[in-house]
C-alpha cells in the first residue's frame, strides 16, 4: 500500500454508509462453521454487493486472512464508491498463539504488548486487511471482540481514532462478542468514548431480545448507530431449519442447548400471524423487528446452506434478504408483542462483566466493579435482575 493511498481524505470521495441490510464473510460456512461450506464461485457470488445489498462485513481473523482475500475477489467488479466495506481487527493471529476453541488472543493481551504498542499493531493489522481486500480504506472499522482493556483503554481508542486521521477508515466502531453479553462494558465504553465511536455491532433478534436491547438507549444517546448480527437466530428464521435437522460436524451452532430448534420454532409459530398480516417472511419479520429500534440502522443475518434435500438454496435466502421492504410494516404493538413472545431474559450466563462471575479476569469474563455498578445504576439496570442467569425451575 502506498503512502498516497494511506493518506487519501475520505471526505473527497463518494461513500455509502452501512445498512439497512448487509452480508458478512462468516456466511456461507467457509470461515465460520455454519451449515455446508460453499465453494469459491457460490461464496463470491453470495458476498458480491449489488443495488439491493451494498454493505459487506469481514474480520481479519476469519480464515486467518482468507475471508478478506475472498471478499477482495467479490469486490473486484464493483465501483468502490458504490459499496460500504466494513472491516474488523482485534485478534492477534500474527504473533499470538491459538488457544484451541478459545481462538487467538486479543492484541491487548499483556503477554503480547503493552499500551505503547497498541497503535502500531492496529495500523499494521488494518493495512494488511486492506491489502487482502484490495482496497485502500474501510468505510467502517470495528474493534473486534475486545477484552476488558479494549472497552476501557484510552490508548486503544486514541489508536482507533488515529486510523481515521490517516485515511485507513472513514468511521470506527466496536463489535462485542463473540458470545452474548458485554452489556455494561459496552455502555461504559459508549459513555466514555462515544464521541469517537460511530457504530456498534451487537446480537439482537426476536428470539434473543436480551441482553442486546439493554444497550440500545445508551447507543442512541451517544449518537452511535447499531448493526445487529445473528438476526436469523442460528438460521431458524429462514424457515428451513427443522426438528431433527442434521448439522455438519463441528457446526458453530453446537454450543446452543439441546432442543433449541424445537423451542425456537414453537415461539416462531406464535409470531407467524404477525408476519403474515404484515406481508413479511419470517426472516423479514426478524429484520424489521430489529430495525424498529431507533438505534438499529443495519441488519446482517447469517446466510447458511443447510444440509439435506429439502434445504433452501442459500441464494434464495440472499434474495429474500435483498427483498426486505424498506417501509416499516410493524406497529409498535407488533414490536412489543414479538418481544414478549421471544423473551429470553436470564437464559444464559453472559460474557463480559457479570454478577454471575467472580475471580480473576479472563479474556471473555470478569467481575463487576464499582464503575460498572455505577453505569448500571445510571441506566436503570439491576445486574442481579437484568444480567444474571435465571435460576432453574424447581422440579
Amino acid at each position: 500500500m502506498t503512502d498516497s493511498a494511506r493518506h487519501v481524505d475520505p471526505g473527497e470521495t463518494a461513500h455509502v454508509d452501512p445498512g439497512p441490510t448487509a452480508i458478512g464473510t462468516w456466511s456461507g460456512g467457509r470461515f465460520m462453521r455454519f451449515g455446508d461450506a460453499l465453494d469459491d464461485e457460490r461464496l463470491i457470488s453470495l458476498l458480491t454487493p449489488d443495488e439491493s445489498i451494498k454493505t459487506v462485513i469481514t474480520a481479519d481473523v476469519y480464515g486467518l486472512g482468507d475471508a478478506d482475500a475472498l471478499l477482495g475477489r467479490s469486490l473486484a467488479g464493483t465501483r468502490r464508491e458504490d459499496v460500504c466495506v466494513v472491516g474488523a481487527v482485534g485478534h492477534d493471529f500474527y504473533t499470538g498463539q491459538r488457544d484451541g476453541a478459545k481462538g487467538f488472543p486479543r492484541f491487548t493481551d499483556p503477554q503480547l504488548r503493552d499500551a505503547g504498542g497498541y497503535a502500531d499493531y492496529l495500523r499494521m493489522a488494518t493495512e494488511r486487511s486492506l491489502e487482502r481486500c484490495a482496497i485502500d480504506r474501510f468505510d467502517l472499522l470495528l474493534l473486534h471482540n475486545p477484552d476488558r482493556t479494549g472497552y476501557r483503554s484510552e490508548a486503544v481508542w486514541d489508536a482507533m481514532s488515529g486510523l481515521k486521521d490517516v485515511g485507513l477508515t472513514r468511521m470506527i466502531g466496536v463489535a462485542p462478542g463473540p458470545a452474548n453479553g458485554f452489556t455494561l462494558d459496552l455502555i461504559a465504553c459508549l459513555e466514555r468514548f462515544g464521541t469517537a465511536i460511530d457504530w456498534a455491532m451487537i446480537i439482537l433478534n426476536p428470539l434473543e431480545p436480551w441482553p442486546g436491547e439493554l444497550c440500545l438507549g445508551a447507543a442512541a444517546q451517544a449518537g452511535v448507530n447499531v448493526i445487529t448480527r445473528v438476526v436469523d437466530y442460528g438460521g431458524l428464521f429462514f424457515d428451513d431449519l427443522i426438528p431433527g435437522q442434521e448439522l455438519p460436524p463441528q457446526d458453530h451452532r453446537s454450543f446452543r442447548p439441546v432442543g433449541w430448534i424445537e423451542a425456537g420454532r414453537e415461539r416462531m409459530e406464535a409470531m407467524r400471524p404477525i408476519a403474515q398480516r404484515a406481508g413479511l417472511s419470517m426472516i423479514q419479520l426478524a429484520c424489521q423487528w430489529n430495525l424498529a429500534h431507533d438505534a438499529v440502522q443495519c441488519v446482517v443475518p447469517t446466510l447458511i446452506q443447510e444440509l439435506g434435500a429439502e434445504a433452501r438454496p442459500v441464494e434464495e435466502k440472499r434474495a429474500e434478504l435483498a427483498a426486505l421492504p424498506r417501509e416499516r410494516r410493524l406497529s409498535s404493538a407488533d414490536v412489543e408483542a414479538i418481544r414478549r413472545l421471544g423473551d429470553n431474559t436470564g437464559c444464559m450466563a453472559l460474557k463480559g462483566a457479570s454478577p454471575d462471575y467472580t475471580g480473576d479476569s479472563k479474556p471473555d469474563r470478569w467481575a463487576l466493579d464499582q464503575n460498572l455498578e455505577d453505569v448500571a445504576r445510571r441506566w436503570g439496570i439491576d445486574p442481579q435482575r437484568d444480567l444474571a442467569l435465571a435460576a432453574a425451575p424447581a422440579r
